[in-house]
């Protein structure tokens, strides 16, 4: 599988989300209740300008959060212990200064968590739940580090994202996002 899943070629060329960011799916809570969680600023609940802030938008039981330039909700523990709380998260992040992550979370523990561009090093409460979807989509939970790269990573973490979540991130998704609270300092 070396080309790029159809459904995301977009994200190459998509201008709000850039060499840094977090695309993650909360199930059953509502985008305030997301925001409050992540422990957001709330004299900040203003509109503000996407690059800093946290993007939500509902869609259908998930909430969509879109952190530009960030990626909290994937990678700080503290953070998705809290957001994460009595429901579940999907995450794929892109960083390309550090490691990219897909993370599905559940009561706020990782259940599988791996680097796209090195499936077979899983780890999590469950890091198997989904090696025949991931064998599918060309994430293969087999991969050898010393064989050819995975080719498109990041696209095939959505395609396995859309498949646990039943929801196509799209662009559409993306302007239907409210930018609003940047995260206090801890």
């Amino acid at each position: 599988m070396t080309e790029c899943p159809e459904e995301f070629r977009w994200l190459s060329d998509c201008e709000d989300l850039d060499e840094i960011y977090c695309v993650s799916f909360v199930r059953g809570l509502a985008p305030d209740e997301v925001l409050r969680r992540f422990t957001v600023d709330e004299n900040t609940l203003e509109e503000c300008d996407a690059a800093d802030c946290i993007g939500t938008a509902k869609i259908g039981d998930w909430t969509l959060v879109v952190e530009p330039g960030g990626w909290l909700l994937a990678a700080d523990p503290e953070i998705y212990t809290r957001v994460g709380r009595g429901t579940e998260i999907v995450s794929v992040c892109r960083h390309d200064y550090a490691a990219d992550t897909f993370a599905y979370i559940v009561g706020g523990e990782p259940v599988v968590e791996f680097e796209p561009v090195l499936p077979d090093d899983r780890s999590g409460t469950d890091p198997d739940r989904f090696i025949k979807e991931m064998r599918e989509i060309g994430l293969d939970p087999d991969h050898d580090i010393d064989g050819p790269a995975i080719d498109f990573p990041i696209e095939r973490s959505f395609v396995l994202a859309s498949r646990i979540t039943g929801l196509h991130f799209s662009p559409e998704m993306l302007e239907l996002c409210s930018f609003r609270a940047e995260p206090r300092e801890s």
